[in-house]
């Protein structure tokens, strides 16, 4: 052989090995899909751990109001079960558990009875009394 020919195939040798080391650094087709695969169930698990994050503190409010509303109707029901109580003239308001009377009764024991019958309520955590007796206050 020429040494014209050896330089050419150690050149071209050379130039196979140093393509095969290059390619070594490079990552394979399936190694890259794998990496975003990864990548892709990190997010879709992140993002779905913040969804189900959210829909329970939705659905906490939800419950809260469907409990202050079930609370209302309790309320009511109780104070209209009850002779010598008006509902039609004490409205009741519940929000976070705490029930609000508004209105007017004939004395200051019916004012009393009313509270007494919301506080006994599952659920009342407070009353705040404001209703009003014609007679003695």
């Amino acid at each position: 052989m020429k040494s014209a020919e050896r330089v050419m195939i150690g050149a071209a040798a050379a130039i196979a090995i140093g393509m095969g080391v290059s390619a070594c650094d490079k990552q394979h087709p399936a190694e890259s899909v794998g990496q975003s695969i990864d990548q892709a169930a990190g997010n879709i698990a992140d993002k779905s751990n913040k969804l189900t994050a959210s829909i329970g503190a939705q659905s906490e409010k939800a419950g809260a109001a469907f409990d202050d509303a079930a609370i209302t109707v309790r309320v009511k029901a109780a104070i209209l079960a009850e002779p010598g109580l008006r509902v039609t003239r004490i409205s009741v308001d519940t929000s976070k558990g705490i029930v609000t009377l508004n209105g007017s009764v004939d004395a200051p024991e019916t004012r009393d009875k009313a509270q007494e019958i919301a506080a006994n309520i599952a659920g009342v955590k407070e009353v705040d009394n404001r209703l009003l007796s014609k007679i003695g206050e």
